[in-house]
């Protein structure tokens, strides 16, 4: 597994992180490159790298008759 330090949102200071999926093999990764990191203190997670969004277009028909 691999590990990096970075601040801790929760301990408020350096510590040091892993992957939750190391090794290449991250099943919610296209690439199998883990974006998960954990603090090894307090298990506070951090998300790292591009992190894709699926985006609808809504069709403003079904909502013109809805009222505030």
């Amino acid at each position: 597994m691999s590990q990096i330090i970075r601040r801790c949102p929760d301990c408020r200071r350096d510590r040091p992180f892993e992957q939750h999926h190391g090794g290449g093999w991250c099943p919610v990764s296209e690439d199998r490159d883990c974006p998960e990191w954990y603090c090894l203190a307090c298990g506070a997670v951090l998300l790292t790298g591009d992190m894709p969004m699926l985006l609808h277009k809504v069709s403003t028909a079904r909502i013109h008759d809805r009222v505030a």
